[in-house]
């Protein structure tokens, strides 16, 4: 039976708030509020800038242990970024954020490489085509190719065909949208779990979404419906459960653990979508960490160390429940 799903009140409330986590929300505050407004420049432009290094916080450092491969793609070659330690206990399949907008696998190396190095896992990150250059479905498709390119050559190239899904923000919205697709389009169920933090579920905006305001703590409201504009420049319904998988029928998902601040503009996203989860008799576990921003795992302090640790836990779980 699904372990229940619980949540406890005291999480969100000011009181619970460390003072670390306090002083990062400053920080972040101080450094964003003073910044030209991003979207009076083309997301190109964006984009060559946080690669220069010019974003409003360091890029993480890239890894020599990081390997890419090219494979077939709906609209040509796909790169995947691959973490491969001694013989893996499983694969896990990486989305990366950055609101189908920004971002790529190589952003995300530090994170990756732990969890190739702390839970066993073969880790390979996808490149998928960013928006608005490339719409919805461009995004979707990419996952989903190479999540299939995983299932037919995981097990033979990683030595297991234990394999699990995550992501953030955005590519936690994308790790759904691919299971999903596995199940409806394909009725494959291979992916034996999912890591999903601070995801965006519902492109309508959830009520915390919605009223978050301008406060520039990451990202605000403002920030949110561009970036939805952006993915849905080609057309397309916030309603449609391949856009927004809140409205998705989720039985027969795998087991889900969910991760969110409570100052994330996203966190009704998080707590409808586990209780959704939840509801429909997969496991959900939920790790709420007080006062915590959009992704605050982004950022170095003993918040982010507990989130992460749950991360390697839950795999480690995973990897040692399919070995049973």
């Amino acid at each position: 039976m699904p372990k229940p799903l619980t949540v406890d009140p005291f999480d969100f409330t000011d009181d619970a708030i460390a003072e670390d986590v306090r002083r990062l929300n400053a920080e972040i505050l101080e450094k964003m509020e003073p910044l030209p407004d991003q979207w009076s420049f083309p997301p190109e432009f964006v984009r060559e800038r946080r690669r220069q290094g010019l974003g409003p916080f360091p890029l993480a450092p890239q890894s020599a242990r990081a390997e890419t491969l090219a494979i077939d793609g709906p609209a040509g070659p796909l790169n995947l970024r691959l973490f491969v330690p001694d013989a893996p206990v499983g694969v896990y399949f990486h989305v990366h954020g950055g609101g189908w907008v920004l971002g790529g696998a190589d952003e995300h190396d530090p994170r990756l490489q732990r969890i190739a190095d702390n839970a066993g896992y073969a880790v390979v990150g996808v490149d998928y085509r960013l928006a608005p250059e490339h719409p919805y479905p461009a995004a979707p498709d990419d996952c989903e190719a190479a999540a299939l390119w995983l299932v037919e050559n995981g097990a033979s190239r990683f030595g297991t065909a234990h394999m699990a899904i995550g992501g953030e923000s955005a590519g936690a919205h994308l790790s759904v949208v691919t299971l999903l697709r596995l199940r409806d389009r394909h009725r494959l169920s291979p992916l034996a779990g999912a890591v999903l933090t601070s995801g965006c579920y519902d492109l309508a905006l959830t009520p915390s979404a919605a009223n978050w305001g301008e406060e520039m703590l990451i990202l605000n409201t403002r920030d949110i419906r561009k970036f939805v504009e952006c993915f849905l420049a080609g057309g397309g319904s916030v309603r449609d459960p391949d856009i927004s998988p809140l409205h998705a029928d989720l039985t027969g998902l795998p087991p889900a653990l969910f991760a969110v601040g409570t100052r994330d503009p996203l966190l009704d996203d998080t707590l409808f979508m586990s209780a959704r989860w939840a509801a429909a008799g997969n496991r959900a576990e939920l790790s709420v960490t007080p006062g915590g921003c959009h992704v605050f795992e982004n950022f170095d302090g003993p918040a982010t160390e507990k989130s992460l640790a749950r991360v390697d836990r839950f795999l480690i779980d995973l990897a040692e429940g399919a070995a049973d």
